[in-house]
């Protein structure tokens, strides 16, 4: 097929597919005439490249395991564990630091209602 039908299939932007096959995600044939021909295959690979995407996973991340994932099943590649390992630990982090920030906000919004000036009426 096509990288017009692999986009319609797939809900996909052509240039989004460009860019995962300039990751070496997607591996298309060119043909003679210079167009890239995906095989059926190219379709479930592109779902799990979203898929892969979706868990805040980076490309080049997804490109160290795609090759084993589409081959055998996810718990078969021992590249997967460690960068969900890490996913994991930066989402903590983030999390940390959103709910510090949380904090920090509520805070800011007592000072600024128990402070701030009183308007007639309210009291």
């Amino acid at each position: 097929m096509r990288i017009g039908e692999l986009s319609a299939r797939t809900g996909v932007s052509i240039r989004s597919l460009r860019y995962y096959e300039q990751q070496g995600l997607l591996a298309p044939i060119r043909m003679e005439n210079g167009y890239r021909a995906y095989s059926p295959f190219a379709e479930e690979q592109v779902w799990t490249i979203r898929l892969y995407l979706g868990l805040g996973l980076t490309t080049e991340q997804i490109a160290g395991f795609l090759h084993c994932v589409m081959k055998n099943e996810e718990t078969f590649c021992s590249e997967v564990l460690p960068i969900y390992t890490q996913k994991l630990t930066e989402i903590d982090r983030q999390i940390a630091e959103l709910q510090r920030i949380k904090l920090n906000l509520e805070e800011r919004i007592r000072y600024v209602v128990n402070e701030g000036p009183k308007q007639e009426g309210l009291e």
